[in-house]
């Protein structure tokens, strides 16, 4: 199988040629889209990523260009033409685990960042400055933390946070038995929002959770809570989670992922004007904390994705049945 990887870098170029056994690989730094499908002409199949486009115009070009496979190096696949890939014929692959734990983690790191302002500490010290005035935090043990969304990574986090000591409660349209064992209560969105000091996001982007978190979800929280965000960047309306920070009802925001993180995230923009204001606004607050989609970059998240990839391009040029494969749900 020829492959052609979109939106690769160094990382990605490192992690799939160690673990190869057989794919003929062609790294581009380029996104997929409309200017540059042309690039997947000769292959077999490619490998997409998060901020990569494949709707129905794209797909109709790959397969014209004689794609047979897309393999999603990644869990959602929210940027994917499903009805669009199902009519031309066109298979589609993702990783669905890869290292839950590091996101998790990530989230968690974003938690104790925000609370305990280490990263406001760190630069103070560089600069000489040892005061401690305007870096206190508050104790994470025994808050009330709301977890939405309780699959693999929210089972991992919400066990995290029940291991610190704190009150955790979830929302989720399927409730985890296991978690419920753990003493994990699941109650409505809405209650969810009203009891929790912070709230953490871990669920997929579907017609129905975008803009999940709105004007609306924030009346219902309490002053002050914090916000977390390691799933999809259009969970939260950002213009409404912008007001929520100016009125203090939000207190805290950390975000692994933002809703027009397509033209900004995995590019060095340090010498570039970043002409997105909502996201220079968010910058702007001290109260805010964004790291650049980087919740599953772990050495064991980048092994597992491409070992799982490679998987599954070996069985579709083999025909083996895969629990990979995304299929469309009528």
């Amino acid at each position: 199988m020829m492959i052609a990887v979109f939106s690769s870098k160094s990382y990605d170029k490192e992690s799939f040629e160690s673990h190869n056994n057989g794919v003929q690989f062609k790294f581009y730094e380029a996104n997929l889209n409309l200017d540059t499908v042309k690039l997947a002409a000769g292959f077999d199949g490619i490998c997409a990523f998060v901020n990569d486009h494949l709707d129905a115009d794209v797909l109709e070009k790959l397969v014209a260009n004689g794609i047979k496979m897309v393999a999603l190096r990644c869990a959602g696949f929210n940027n994917v033409d499903l009805a669009a890939a199902d009519r031309l014929g066109l298979k589609i692959y993702r990783v669905p685990a890869y290292s839950p734990q590091a996101v998790a983690e990530h989230a968690l790191a974003l938690i104790l960042t925000l609370n305990r302002k280490t990263h406001k500490a760190f630069n103070r010290v560089r600069e000489g400055n040892f005061s401690l005035e305007r870096l206190s935090g508050f104790d994470i043990y025994n808050k009330t933390v709301g977890v939405v969304g309780t699959g693999k990574i929210g089972g991992i986090f919400a066990k995290m946070m029940k291991g610190i000591g704190c009150e955790v409660i979830a929302y989720d349209a399927y409730p985890n038995d296991e978690l419920k064992k753990a003493g994990i209560e699941y109650v409505s969105f809405e209650k969810l929002l009203n009891k929790s000091d912070i709230i953490s996001l871990h669920c997929p982007l579907t017609p129905e959770t975008n803009h999940l978190i709105n004007a609306k979800s924030f009346a219902q929280m309490n002053d002050g809570v914090m916000l977390i965000n390691t799933s999809r960047g259009a969970l939260i309306d950002t213009k409404d989670a912008i007001e929520a920070l100016k009125s203090g009802r939000l207190g805290y925001l950390g975000i692994d992922v933002y809703e027009q993180e397509e033209q900004l995230f995995f590019r060095d923009l340090s010498e570039s004007i970043i002409a997105d204001d909502m996201i220079t606004r968010l910058i702007s607050f001290p109260n805010v904390l964004i790291t650049a989609h980087q919740g599953f970059f772990t050495n064991e998240a980048l092994s597992q994705i491409a070992v799982t990839t490679i998987k599954n391009i070996n069985d579709f040029a083999a025909g083996v049945e895969n629990n990979n494969e995304v299929v469309l749900q009528n």
